[in-house]
């Protein structure tokens, strides 16, 4: 089972499994802490607002129970993007569980990163003034993701999700990376896998972007 205090002391497995190194998890953990902890419910209620039945911390035991291994557990969840039952396999988790945390810190995750303006730019024309391009020289690449999705139920949709490239369901996206931090700076809106052009550009196309 994946947690922070075992994984913390494999810097390169640490690295594969978050996209982040051991010091950016240090800086962003602070913050996700506090988004957090702006979260939390009073000790006499539960986390549904309801008047409590029996007092807090009775029950079974949480498996995320530290605000690192809850950071670690959606940080691994961004970057390797797998079927939620794996994901809960890697944590000790079932399902449904995984389900709410993943919805539930989610959010938190993004707050976080606005916060230290570390999240990637929406608009294509904003990018040249995004904190992350002026980071440092504004070399850029540009290349298209695409990654694997549910698959819908109704037929029309599955036909709009199906890649011919993939063989599969997708989510597509354009992004532009510095290649200097390594750090994305924009991702474009999400495309249906069907599309072969993502914001006009092929998502095959990779070239040096002048600052």
């Amino acid at each position: 089972m994946l947690t922070y205090a075992v994984l913390k002391e494999k810097p390169k497995e640490f690295l594969a499994a978050t996209g982040h190194h051991l010091d950016e998890f240090d800086r962003l953990l602070p913050v996700f802490k506090g988004k957090l902890e702006a979260l939390a419910t009073p000790p006499t209620q539960t986390k549904r607002g309801q008047a409590r039945q029996r007092r807090a911390g009775a029950g079974p035991k949480e498996k995320l129970r530290t605000p690192e291994d809850k950071l670690l557990f959606i940080l691994v969840y961004q970057k390797t993007y797998p079927l939620q039952t794996m994901q809960g396999l890697q944590f000790g988790l079932s399902q449904p569980r995984t389900n709410y945390w993943i919805h539930m810190l989610m959010p938190v995750l993004q707050q976080a990163l606005a916060e230290m303006n570390m999240r990637p730019e929406r608009e294509a024309r904003e990018v040249a003034n995004h904190p992350l391009v002026n980071e440092t020289v504004s070399d850029l690449v540009i290349d298209g993701t695409e990654r694997r999705r549910q698959r819908p139920k109704d037929p029309k949709e599955q036909a709009e999700y199906y890649s011919g490239k993939k063989k599969t369901h997708t989510d597509k996206n354009i992004l532009l990376v510095n290649i200097h931090t390594k750090k994305v700076v924009y991702l474009s809106p999400t495309q249906k896998g069907k599309r072969h052009r993502v914001s006009g550009i092929r998502t095959t196309q990779r070239h040096h972007l002048p600052a």
